[in-house]
């Protein structure tokens, strides 16, 4: 089961070390990533495994929520068909 999860924000040092520790110590593993600067801002796409997760995909997206507040990001995750069919024509 994959879920991919956004990041953006404004840019600082740490975060994706904060972000991929916080998904390792739930056992998500980061399949693939790709980040940005956008001058001051930061943007971060990940494609992520959840199928060894130690919470589920609605859990994992509320701590990541919350994380982000807690770092000053915003941080989604969807599952990667929801996230596909949202961004089909």
């Amino acid at each position: 089961m994959r879920a991919v999860l956004t990041v953006v924000g404004k840019d600082k040092t740490g975060i994706i070390a904060k972000i991929s520790g916080f998904l390792a110590e739930r056992k998500v593993n980061i399949l693939d990533i790709s980040q940005t600067i956008l001058e001051e801002y930061f943007a971060m796409i990940m494609l992520v495994d959840i199928t060894n997760a130690t919470v589920s995909l609605a859990a994992l997206a509320d701590e990541c929520a919350e994380m982000g507040k807690t770092i000053g990001m915003s941080i989604h995750v969807q599952h990667e068909e929801i996230f596909n069919a949202m961004h089909s024509v």
